[in-house]
């Protein structure tokens, strides 16, 4: 069973970086596709960044697209989200999620089996 453990949230200002982590264990790492996504309090839920299994791939939503990077190491089995110029807009808790079918669309949320419990990233002044 692949679980996924994100770490690296909490209170910041806006204008500063935040560095997420997820930890993935119970599968093969390099054979996954891997997403951040996240959700504001009373919101649905939005589709932040994804990356292939071969890296070949990465697909940001226009809103972070800049300030958000995703990486990966597959040593490591951990994706990172890279969070610069954060803002009050970007408040929301960060799912990490994976898959290993790659017949779907990076930014198909749906497509993602495999999630973790979150963690919430606080942009406040």
């Amino acid at each position: 069973q692949v679980q996924l453990v994100e770490f690296g949230g909490g209170l910041v200002q806006p204008g500063a970086s935040l560095r997420l982590s997820c930890v993935v264990s119970g599968g093969d790492f390099s054979r996954l596709n891997m997403a951040w996504i996240r959700q504001a309090a009373g919101k649905e839920r939005e589709f932040v960044t994804a990356i292939s299994f071969h890296v070949q791939k990465i697909y940001t939503a226009d809103s972070v697209k800049g300030r958000f990077t995703i990486s990966r190491d597959n040593n490591r089995n951990t994706v990172y989200l890279q969070m610069n110029n954060l803002t009050l807009e970007d408040t929301a808790t960060y799912y990490c999620a994976a898959d290993f079918d790659s017949s779907y669309k990076l930014q198909d949320m749906t497509a993602y089996d495999y999630w973790g419990k979150g963690t919430l990233v606080n942009v406040s002044s």
